[in-house]
């Protein structure tokens, strides 16, 4: 018998959730706040209006970050833990290799304040979700609506949001690190193996949930043909035609345009920010439109790409 509650989201008992609780339903998709000490920093980052590397050092400080945090900073542990869930959702072979994988050390204070002034905050999210072509298995930072309960999730906490067919929305939040909660997830899983020891094996909840001889093939989907909405900051000159140039490339790549933000340039300067919110769209067909607008001469500075979920 395998056991391995506190592998994910520590004390919240999300794997016995996904594997038994939620065992009548066809589970659509999973996002999750599932590292504690890279929310610590995206909430202290937004609270006090810190950077990155002031942020991560007071996190060491307090003892959330290790000396070497990088498995957190990188988005490399939520991504084994979605990994994990996503084969427990959707009776999948556990492919950690083929999860696409960013974290949070190139986020800028700049764009959590534009995302508040928006009604968004941007949280590192780990994302898993059933489509027809395949299956999404993705960790990145995210822009997600202020009025969504897990937006409010703040400091080291963990939440994981589940959308399945019959019983709808449900969310799971607690502790996701710390040796009580990690304890309270061990002891649970000992006891389970201690009232299941007497059973034949196939009585037992699969591990996975899914006989190993009921995993599907489904494959999961290049980050190319995952879609999704996007959030742009651009640096450009401040001047006519600009924002014509923008939107055709746009319009072009077949991405409709949400909502639009021009900051007015201060006195004497040439450049001002524009910031667009985009409608759903391809993966493939966001990078062709960045590599068209980043090649354009009145474009003064690397664009700020981060992708937007409704989570609705």
């Amino acid at each position: 018998m395998v056991a391995f509650e506190a592998a994910v989201a520590g004390g919240i008992p999300i794997i016995k959730a996904l594997r038994e609780g939620l065992t009548a339903n066809r589970i659509e998709w999973i996002a999750g706040i599932i590292n504690g000490t890279t929310n610590f920093i995206l909430s202290e980052m937004r609270d006090k209006g810190l950077d990155f590397s002031q942020a991560l050092a007071e996190a060491q400080q307090l003892g959330y970050a290790e000396a070497d945090p990088t498995f957190d900073i990188e988005g490399v542990d939520a991504a084994h833990k979605i990994t994990l869930m996503s084969a427990i959702a959707f009776g999948i072979p556990v492919q950690f290799d083929k999860a696409h994988i960013e974290g949070i050390t190139a986020l800028q204070a700049a764009d959590i304040r534009c995302a508040e002034q928006l009604g968004y905050r941007i949280k590192l999210l780990g994302i898993t979700r059933r489509r027809p072509e395949g299956i999404e298995l993705r960790v990145h930072p995210a822009l997600v609506p202020a009025k969504r309960l897990i937006a409010s999730v703040e400091g080291a906490m963990n939440a994981v949001l589940v959308q399945a067919d019959a019983v709808g929305t449900t969310l799971y939040y607690g502790k996701g690190a710390g040796s009580e909660p990690t304890a309270s997830a061990v002891i649970a899983d000992l006891v389970d193996i201690a009232r299941l020891h007497t059973a034949d094996p196939g009585h037992r909840v699969p591990h996975l949930a899914f006989q190993p001889d009921e995993l599907h093939a489904t494959p999961v989907l290049p980050m190319e043909e995952t879609i999704t909405a996007f959030y742009l900051r651009l640096r450009v000159a401040d001047e006519k035609g600009v924002l014509a140039q923008i939107t055709r490339i746009l319009a072009e790549g077949d991405i409709s345009i949400d909502a639009m933000l021009q900051h007015e340039s201060q006195e004497g300067e040439s450049q001002t920010d524009l910031i667009i919110l985009t409608h759903e769209t391809s993966e493939g067909r966001m990078r062709a439109a960045l590599a068209r607008m980043q090649a354009l001469p009145t474009v003064a500075a690397p664009i700020v790409s981060l992708r937007k979920e409704e989570l609705a």
